[in-house]
């Protein structure tokens, strides 16, 4: 039997290797920001990287989230988000911001409401 099937850590390639080191962003995306690739970024990320690119197709004619970008191609959330930042930055994916930058107390009064109304469910 071939060593890597019957050991599947294998396969697993250390979330670090994949950011290069870094851990924090090159700009801060909040979890729930709307991310597009066009047909032109997708193109272009097949440069990028095997992983950027898998991320590029996701965003391809969908908007997705963050947070769905990182469950679709099963990456650590840390792991997409350092990623989709540096997407951003190079112009490979399109951020679209849903709302005028709240502040941090805004924020934290609509979590706890939403907090809130899942416990009552």
């Amino acid at each position: 039997m071939d060593q890597r099937r019957a050991d599947p850590r294998g396969a697993l390639v250390r979330p670090y290797a994949v950011t290069r080191g870094r851990t924090e962003p090159r700009q801060d995306i909040a979890l729930e920001a709307v991310l597009t690739a066009s047909l032109t970024q997708v193109a272009e990320s097949r440069f990028a990287g095997h992983d950027k690119h898998r991320i590029a197709t996701v965003c391809e004619g969908r908007a997705q989230s963050l947070a769905e970008i990182a469950a679709y191609t099963r990456m650590p959330l840390g792991v997409a988000r350092v990623l989709v930042a540096d997407m951003v930055a190079e112009s490979l994916l399109t951020l679209h911001t849903a709302a005028p930058a709240e502040g941090f107390e805004e924020r934290m009064e609509l979590l706890g409401r939403v907090l809130s109304g899942l416990r009552r469910l």
